[in-house]
């Protein structure tokens, strides 16, 4: 699967496809900063620490349009894949994402897609993160286009333990040994009741805070 990637005329379509993409991503990005910004003036702590975009790679998409049993061409990118453009919003505390995504579905001239919820139901390897997916209207060409970007909400632990799965299934070509799986899994864990537990120390610390001003 490695070696899976997009003919010559399917890649100069594709290149096309990724502009629009890359479009929808700014347009939304921009909403994020200033809602970023906002925050910043309204909560004593932002629920935004920080925000990261990313395209998917042409070998990356054929690879996942192969996997799916789908012919490598930018039209099946187009119309079977939801998360070619992404977006990554980075919580301080885990209660914050679900803060962000009632944020999201108010956002005007966009449109909820899809969401999926692996906080309160992780996945069974231990992944945590809530995904929604929003189309973002772009005009272009003398015309509106609805594009799909994907929006990944976490904390700073969830994420560092997605990337360390992410890189054992990589070297291992997701043929992951089952021991790394399961350390993986607990330390999932630990990382889901410590996110819980600087909640309450950042909450008793805030308590406190504000009793002392009361004073």
């Amino acid at each position: 699967m490695m070696g899976m990637r997009f003919s010559n005329e399917e890649f100069a379509l594709l290149k096309k496809s990724l502009t629009v993409y890359e479009w929808a991503q700014r347009t939304l990005l921009t909403k994020l900063s200033i809602i970023r910004e906002s925050l910043e003036t309204t909560h004593e702590s932002n629920p935004i620490d920080y925000i990261h975009a990313r395209l998917k790679a042409p070998e990356s998409i054929a690879q996942k349009l192969h996997r799916l049993g789908h012919d490598i061409t930018a039209a099946n990118a187009k119309e079977h894949l939801k998360d070619v453009a992404g977006v990554r919003i980075i919580c301080p505390f885990a209660r914050d994402i679900y803060y962000l995504v009632g944020m999201l579905r108010s956002l005007p001239d966009t449109k909820v897609l899809l969401e999926k919820d692996y906080i309160s139901k992780p996945k069974p390897s231990g992944y945590r993160s809530y995904h929604v997916i929003l189309e973002v209207p772009i005009f272009h060409c003398d015309k509106t286009e609805y594009v799909p970007v994907e929006v990944q909400i976490r904390t700073e632990a969830m994420n560092f333990w997605s990337t360390l799965e992410h890189k054992a299934r990589y070297k291992y070509q997701n043929d992951v040994p089952q021991h790394l799986c399961d350390a993986l899994a607990i330390c999932a864990d630990k990382i889901s009741a410590l996110d819980n537990e600087m909640f309450t120390i950042h909450e008793t610390i805030h308590i406190n805070e504000t009793n002392n001003k009361n004073n």
